[in-house]
């Protein structure tokens, strides 16, 4: 049993998490065991997210602090969050695939930058490409008309330098 300061402390470090975090995923977890769980925690930290279960009495009130609403519908049963500080799709790609392995967790919903969604649009979120999948395609889109300029003016050069080889020769033979 919390005591009433350590519950504070907890809904105080709850608040600067769901504030911090890019992205965040809620969960119930019923019904996997202590390996799955385990292997689901060991997942998500490789991705660099967080994983905690927290009582939703006190994730209301963190909410309710750190100014989100509408995150009370998806506080029923048992409730673990996913915070993703760095990449807001990490947590959703990472508990969609443990969701396709293991049935019994169960997305609730989440956050995305402090505005609620729900299940269809974390699995849309889920989706994406990461970010740098999207940064490598932005780069080759910028890289293509780049390469093509450089092999357009390499062909001009080297019809230059094949021009002045042929005049020289020419004129070799002239001479």
């Amino acid at each position: 049993m919390l005591t009433r300061a350590e519950k504070e402390a907890l809904v105080e470090d709850l608040v600067g998490k769901l504030q911090r975090a890019q992205g965040v995923i809620l969960t119930d977890f019923r019904g996997l065991n202590v390996a799955a769980t385990s292997e689901l925690r060991r997942r998500l930290r490789a991705q660099g997210v967080e994983y905690r279960v927290i009582k939703n009495t006190l994730i209301r009130r963190a909410a309710q602090q750190a100014g989100i609403e509408g995150l009370d519908a998806l506080l029923e049963g048992p409730t673990a969050l996913a915070f993703g500080y760095d990449d807001p799709v990490a947590p959703a790609k990472e508990l969609s695939r443990f969701a396709k392995e293991f049935a019994q967790l169960q997305i609730k919903g989440g956050l995305l930058q402090g505005r609620v969604i729900g299940v269809k649009e974390v699995q849309a979120l889920a989706d994406l490409p990461s970010r740098e999948e999207l940064l490598a395609k932005v780069m080759g889109g910028m890289q293509a008309p780049l390469s093509g300029l450089v092999g357009v003016l390499a062909a001009t050069l080297r019809s230059f330098v094949y021009a002045v080889d042929a005049l020289r020769r020419q004129r070799e033979a002239q001479a």
